[in-house]
């Protein structure tokens, strides 16, 4: 069966995203780094691509230039087992000039999507009780990032 590897396209900062991942999840690392050569089409030496690893899955930053940026239509998904989880990943991604958006997305300092959510959230969105599921994602729609608590008590409302 293939490996489908995400790869994201970066102008410049493919090597330094890289390090940025790899130092905020466990179980990541750098794999390889390609550069440029004379026949470009970026200049000679720069980096071209990074190979690397968030949490054993297989990723690749490339430098293709400033044509293409990132948009909310392709997201990466983080699904958490904890409020702390949640929190860490939140606070890390949106360091350093990040942004925190609607409903558990937020945007990275690449601008990179993302979406922090619960194992829970599943679960919850796919209750038979349709008013149980409209309550929690009544609740999710004016969160930013995600409070557990607040969500299992709007499951739990009757």
């Amino acid at each position: 069966m293939p490996r489908i590897v995400p790869n994201l396209w970066f102008d410049t900062e493919a090597e330094e995203a890289a390090a940025f991942y790899t130092g905020i999840f466990d179980n990541s690392r750098i794999v390889a780094v390609t550069n440029y050569g004379e026949a470009g089409p970026r200049e000679a030496g720069l980096v071209m691509t990074v190979e690397f690893e968030l949490d054993g899955r297989r990723f690749v930053a490339i430098n293709g230039g400033p044509e293409f940026t990132f948009t909310e239509a392709m997201s990466l998904e983080i699904r958490c087992e904890s409020q702390e989880e949640i929190d860490t990943y939140w606070e890390r991604l949106t360091a350093n000039g990040g942004e925190p958006g609607p409903c558990g997305w937020l945007k990275d300092r690449y601008g990179v999507s993302w979406q922090v959510t619960h194992t829970r959230l599943e679960e919850l969105l796919l209750d038979v009780d349709q008013a149980t599921v409209d309550r929690v994602m009544k609740a999710i729609l004016q969160m930013g990032k995600l409070d557990v608590a607040e969500i299992e008590r709007a499951a739990a409302a009757s």
